[in-house]
């Protein structure tokens, strides 16, 4: 099972989404408040499971309703995705990926460790 690590910044509060293997398959925005940074956690639970993928690396693409992970490549030609809940704003996006397939198994690891995967805070 995954879990979700908060993590206090210099800024903020922010979360990763951990995979079974301890590796970070999602990131979030760095939040004002801790109760903010749960809210978006009870988002991505909410939202990842039922998402669709809208690959936006593809010329003339289907537009997907939100909630949605749109892939999209960076400025240094790796795939990435984001997490948009139902209103569009976004709520996880991924690291950069050298493979399309890398970047799907990160958006398949997002959907099946969201729902059920612990909140732990980081010590300080």
């Amino acid at each position: 099972m995954g879990k979700f690590l908060i993590k206090t910044t210099k800024t903020g509060v922010k979360f990763d989404l951990k995979a079974t293997n301890g590796e970070v398959i999602a990131t979030s925005e760095v939040y004002n408040s801790l109760a903010s940074c749960k809210k978006g956690i009870a988002s991505v639970q909410r939202n990842a499971p039922k998402a669709g993928i809208e690959d936006q690396t593809q010329e003339g693409f289907e537009a997907v309703k939100h909630p949605k992970f749109e892939i999209y490549t960076d400025k240094a030609g790796e795939f990435r995705f984001r997490l948009k809940a139902t209103n569009g704003q976004i709520i996880a996006v991924s690291e950069g990926y050298k493979a399309m397939k890398s970047c799907l198994n990160g958006i398949a690891s997002v959907q099946k460790n969201a729902a059920d995967s612990q909140i732990v805070k980081e010590e300080e």
